[in-house]
């Protein structure tokens, strides 16, 4: 029998099965099969695509070669390095001028800026637009001034038309370097508030490109809260315009951009100038300022309103007021102290007049016979502070009030500020119809209903009440001798809200101590941070009073705007504690 084995059968190809699947890799051995003719057709037409594409973007950019080549202009604008990102080389040498300034320089009524007046300065671009190949309008805005900026192409001065292109398409809010000679327009620029100027634009040098869209539009964030300050006709059209309607929450969110309104920028500049009023008056008047502890060891004034924070392995409280420490100072021999701080209060009112966090401006002074000596200084202190904000700070209280169609604040004449006992008040309240009982403390509609009846009898949006009574006053409040129900305490208002709450203190520590005993509930006068309080009196205490006012409100009252977070940079409340 032959050893050799049988030679194994060589098998060929199989056919695809009809309806397989013609596209499956060939199995080994087998050869691929040729693609079709669509397959083809469609592979030589997407070759086709690419170098059409490729030639077309290979001549764009050969034409903007040249055309870069070819710009007259191209060293007179563009995107600047990140200031920091290369070496300084040193002073430009250049005089950087402020449009208020400008505007000084060559006011409406006098003479024309001479042809040849040139400036630099940095601005905000508030709106560019191309108004055709050779003409770019461009606003530019420092502070709460604005400016127009034309670029207009021209061979003699040396402005080609892609210098107008880019000008006109320079994204709002980006920050620039603006080179141009200044000119008296044809006629006003109405959107401007410098109307009588414009910048005839050289050079534009983008420092700080704004990324768009924006959030938020600046121009949407000017106009009043939806449904404050506007009667029907100003809704209806701003409707038909399309506007969209931005709520404060929108604003509060986005509250970078929406701080860049003017009227923002207005308000704000007010709130400093009240610090800076506040701050003149007293240190001129013999106060010295101060600062005092915002964490306590102990809930000294009511451990329902107050904040409870860890420190370290023990708790401790946030400040509700530096109303302890001023009187310990002047316990201390400084008998006259003022300061300008934070202060936190953990009350749940989610009202357009409250906040958690605010700023207080706080005073206490000792006095020789009566406290209606400290009344007198903090009535003539507001005065100061009105007239302060009428004569120097006019054109952003206009600003701001326009928006809010709000009436001017009415003020006394000089040393007739109302000092209106409190049973007067429910008098005048009873009279009008209020059900008021006699040493009820006043609710907010009730404070607003007696603003309302002071005005029409006094003609004055500012007023004092004085003698509230004493069971809705702190411990520290001294009785009136006059009525054991009544204190020596009053109250400031303006626009029938409160501003400021203040008293006589009790200096004598054994009728301190009566009185802490007394309250309801009692307190006990050897707890943690009242203990050191009370015995800061018993070494000799000048009698004294003070008080302390709310900034925000007064911001927000004197503007008379419709909410107080407005006045207020990033406010806190109960909902919010960012940004």
């Amino acid at each position: 029998m032959s050893s050799e084995q049988p030679k194994a059968e060589q098998s060929l190809p199989e056919r695809p099965k009809e309806g397989g699947d013609a596209s499956a890799p060939p199995a080994e051995g087998e050869a691929a099969a040729a693609p079709s003719k669509n397959a083809l057709k469609k592979a030589a037409k997407e070759k086709e695509k690419a170098e059409k594409a490729a030639r077309r973007a290979a001549a764009e950019a050969q034409q903007k070669t040249a055309a870069a080549a070819s710009d007259v202009s191209a060293d007179r604008y563009g995107d600047l390095p990140m200031v920091g990102s290369v070496p300084y080389a040193g002073p430009s040498g250049e005089t950087r001028i402020k449009l208020a300034d400008l505007a000084s320089a060559y006011p409406a009524d006098g003479d024309a800026p001479p042809a040849d007046t040139t400036v630099v300065f940095r601005a905000v671009v508030e709106t560019a637009r191309v108004q055709s190949a050779k003409l770019a309008f461009v606003s530019l805005r420092q502070g709460l001034d604005n400016i127009q900026g034309v670029v207009a192409a021209s061979d003699e001065g040396g402005i080609s038309r892609q210098m107008v292109k880019w000008c006109g398409g320079v994204s709002p809010e980006s920050m620039v370097l603006v080179h141009g000679g200044v000119a008296r327009p044809k006629e006003p620029v109405k959107s401007a508030s410098v109307q009588h100027l414009e910048i005839h634009i050289g050079k534009l040098f983008v420092i700080s490109k704004a990324e768009v869209p924006l959030p938020l539009q600046i121009e949407d964030a000017e106009r009043p809260l939806p449904g404050e300050g506007k009667d029907a006709a100003d809704e209806a059209q701003e409707a038909a315009a399309g506007r969209p309607i931005v709520g404060l929450n929108t604003r509060l969110n986005n509250r970078v951009l929406d701080l860049r309104g003017k009227h923002n920028h207005a308000i704000f500049t007010i709130k400093e100038g009240v610090c800076a009023l506040f701050t003149e008056f007293l240190r001129a008047r013999g106060f010295v300022g101060i600062q005092t502890p915002k964490m306590m060891g102990a809930a000294t004034e009511g451990g329902s309103n107050v904040f409870e924070v860890t420190y370290f392995e023990r708790k401790a409280y946030m400040a509700q007021s530096p109303q302890l420490h001023k009187q310990m100072l002047v316990a201390s021999r400084f008998e006259r102290v003022f300061e300008i701080g934070p202060i936190f209060r953990a009350e749940n009112s989610n009202t357009a007049r409250h906040l958690t966090e605010f700023t207080g401006l706080d005073l206490e002074m000792a006095f020789e016979e009566d406290y209606h000596e400290v009344v007198k200084l903090i009535e003539d202190l507001m005065l100061y502070m009105f007239k302060g904000l009428r004569e120097r700070y006019k054109k952003e209280t206009d600003l701001v009030r326009s928006l809010y169609h709000v009436d001017e604040f009415q003020l006394p004449e000089e040393g007739k500020v109302p000092r209106i006992p409190f049973k007067e008040g429910i008098h005048m309240l009873r009279e009008d119809g209020a059900d008021v009982g006699d040493y009820d403390d006043l609710s907010t509609p009730d404070e607003k209903r007696l603003g309302a009846l002071v005005l029409k009898k006094y003609h004055t949006d500012f007023y004092v009440l004085d003698q509230f009574p004493l069971g809705v006053r702190p411990f520290y409040t001294m009785p009136s001798p006059a009525d054991p129900h009544a204190s020596n305490s009053y109250d400031f208002f303006m626009r029938g809200q409160e501003i400021m709450s203040g008293a006589q203190r009790v200096h004598d520590a054994r009728f301190l101590v009566r009185r802490m005993r007394a309250m309801d509930p009692p307190l006990d006068p050897d707890q943690p941070g009242l203990k050191d309080y009370v015995d800061a009196f018993r070494y000799g205490c000048p009698p004294h009073a003070g008080g302390g006012l709310g900034l925000e409100r007064i911001v927000m009252l004197w503007l008379g705007l419709p909410n107080i977070r407005l006045a207020c940079l990033f406010p806190r409340d109960p909902q919010r504690l960012m940004p």
